[in-house]
């Protein structure tokens, strides 16, 4: 993995990303893990869920998807969103990670061709920002994560002024793939001496 977040080198200590896959599937699949519905937010729709990540039966992380996360902000953190951002952003997937006291924002960019998608990457120092507008009320750190796809991978040429400038706003970037112990995960044991 080069340096400012681009990986994908090492299938053993992370997880692989995939159009359709969401992290709480992805996690739930590695050795030790366990994700289980959190039964605080109950939600009929994939797109707005909460999950509790267990490793080895110790709650490790929490997954907030879209919706669900202003629900959390509000019932546990006190935090009412409409006082402090003019417009609600819906992440692909949030996870707060206990052990550093942080919530990664993860959005995972799919392209076939040159399009919206290209505009987008741009705006994460913006949406980072607001995100830690919100969560400094609860002193929690904020990382903000692009997942992209082969695409992107193949043309790396192409993106990269993209790339680099997600690098130096303090956002990162992977192809397909987040190592665990970026996010501040548990490796799993076996995988970890493999």
């Amino acid at each position: 993995m080069k340096k400012g977040g681009i990986g994908g080198g090492n299938t053993k200590t992370g997880i692989f990303f995939e159009k359709e896959t969401d992290l709480a599937s992805l996690l739930n699949k590695q050795p030790g893990y366990n994700v289980r519905d959190d039964d605080e937010y109950p939600s009929k729709s994939l797109r707005s869920h909460a999950y509790k990540v267990f490793y080895k039966e110790k709650l490790v992380a929490r997954i907030f998807k879209q919706n669900t996360f202003y629900k959390m902000l509000e019932k546990e953190l006190g935090i009412d969103w409409k006082k402090i951002l003019s417009k609600r952003l819906l992440p692909d997937d949030s996870i707060y990670v206990i052990s550093n006291n942080t919530l990664f924002i993860i959005e995972c960019k799919h392209q076939e061709g040159s399009g919206s998608v290209d505009e987008k990457l741009q705006t994460c120092d913006f949406k980072k920002k607001e995100y830690q507008k919100l969560m400094s009320r609860a002193n929690i750190e904020v990382e903000y994560v692009y997942v992209l796809d082969k695409w992107f991978e193949e043309r790396q040429d192409t993106y990269k002024d993209v790339l680099d400038y997600i690098i130096s706003v303090g956002c990162r970037f992977y192809f397909s793939y987040i190592p665990l112990k970026e996010l501040g995960l548990p490796v799993p044991e076996s995988e970890e001496n493999a």
